[in-house]
């Protein structure tokens, strides 16, 4: 029912404003996206033609924010928030709001001008109308860990601060010969942004800075990444980062993520054959999801493995031997994958057209569609490969694989979500983790 509600609204924004129904069809042709995929919240007067009220905000599963506020949102599913208000002066009644990275880069492709921006460089919430038709506005947002619909009260000195630990997280140290060391400085980095900006600011800024570098060694990121920017649009697609664990450092990485904000949302075990298990955390405020993978077994998944870590062992399953022949996705590897909202077949056929091909769909029901992009191979440290074959965790023929040709590395993930689907695919996930063990390749 939120789904339906949510479509019917954007197709009246879409026959009342026809920029935004030919925006629409350019997100399909130029960057393989869906409006749906983009929308950040739809704004409607409390007297709207077009008969939306609360009552069927309710009934549809959306809930107020606060007392205060106007503002419904829907946590049972993936959707747009939803405002009735009276427009702010010179507002539009209707307004169809949509994410991207930077208004001043969307700035630059759209008919937009930079003098129309709602809120100053730097700051948590910033705006940029794009389109207005018989008072239907398509409104570009930026945001950086807000929610508002008004932009939070900042001084330039937080701005800075802000700046300054974009910077940190940019620059931050991932070699280290130790994994608890690095794991101890990224603390101190991502504490220092907590206690100046918050939380979800900092979760923010910390993310910026994994995807520039996951994207720095992947090329079909790199390449979806300009489609995007061709539109101004960034990475604000984003449905959940990757993050690949060795059993020993699994309970510091959810340690990082919750000094972040992150709470653990639902877990995996996709079996002893599989080998490897997952906690999925959620940032709310900040609009973050983590998918957090590290090798497991059957009579660990029933114990508080997130917090209370993991025991050594031998044996290596797909993701420990990935973070042997790479590091740790929080140190020096960085995210195994991103994965992004699209329109499934447009974004795999505009892919192909650029060079880069599509693994075959690991999940391809009709609420959900996932596919990763051809695997980054990446070298790999002789030493790594020495350390893995002294503790009898590859044979030789293996390791000479390695030093020869590398590993697979990293990857782009190609999704779809309908109906507002939330969930993940349990036993698509794990054909694909075994799709990609490097012992494969």
């Amino acid at each position: 029912m939120a789904a339906r509600l949510v479509a019917s609204q954007i197709d009246h924004f879409c026959w009342a404003n026809p920029q935004i129904h030919s925006f629409g069809e350019r997100l399909r042709e130029q960057s393989g996206t869906r409006l749906i995929d983009w929308i950040d919240t739809i704004v409607l007067p409390l007297d709207s033609a077009w008969g939306l009220q609360s009552a069927e905000l309710v009934a549809a599963g959306f809930e107020p924010v606060d007392e205060a506020s106007n503002v419904w949102e829907n946590h049972l599913g993936i959707f747009p928030a939803v405002t009735l208000a009276e427009p702010r002066r010179g507002g539009a009644r209707h307004a169809l709001l949509f994410r991207v990275d930077d208004v001043d880069t969307l700035c630059r492709k759209f008919p937009a001008d930079p003098a129309d921006i709602v809120g100053r460089p730097g700051s948590a919430l910033r705006s940029v109308e794009v389109s207005r038709h018989d008072d239907v506005a398509l409104v570009a947002v930026e945001r950086h860990g807000w929610r508002g619909l008004e932009g939070p009260d900042e001084t330039e000195q937080q701005i800075r601060a802000a700046h300054a630990h974009a910077q940190a997280f940019a620059a931050r140290r991932r070699d280290f010969a130790v994994s608890g060391e690095g794991f101890a400085h990224a603390a101190e980095v991502i504490q220092a942004a907590v206690d100046d900006l918050g939380t979800a600011r900092a979760c923010d800024l910390f993310f910026a800075a994994e995807r520039a570098y996951w994207m720095s060694r992947n090329h079909a990121a790199r390449v979806q990444y300009s489609l995007q920017q061709q539109l101004g649009l960034g990475w604000a697609n984003h449905d959940h980062h990757t993050f690949r664990s060795s059993r020993d450092c699994f309970h510091l990485l959810v340690k990082m993520l919750e000094t972040l904000g992150f709470s653990c949302r639902e877990r995996f075990y996709a079996g002893e054959e599989a080998g490897w298990g997952a906690q999925v955390l959620e940032q709310a405020e900040a609009r973050f999801v983590v998918f957090a993978d590290v090798d497991m077994s059957a009579n660990e998944v029933a114990g508080d493995f997130s917090h209370e870590g993991l025991q050594p062992r031998g044996g290596l399953g797909t993701v420990g031997l990935w973070c042997r022949l790479h590091g740790e996705s929080f140190l020096q590897a960085g995210m195994h994958h991103l994965e992004c909202q699209f329109d499934f077949d447009a974004a795999r056929e505009l892919l192909t057209r650029h060079g880069v091909e599509t693994m075959a769909p690991f999940t391809d029901f009709p609420f959900l569609r996932q596919a990763f992009t051809a695997g980054e191979v990446w070298p790999v440290e002789p030493q790594r490969i020495q350390t893995a074959v002294d503790a009898g965790q590859i044979t030789e023929e293996q390791a000479r694989q390695f030093r020869q040709h590398g590993a697979i590395g990293s990857h782009l993930e190609i999704l779809e979500r309908n109906d507002g689907y939330k969930g993940f695919n349990q036993t698509g996930v794990s054909d694909i983790i075994s799709r990609t063990d490097p012992r494969r390749w």
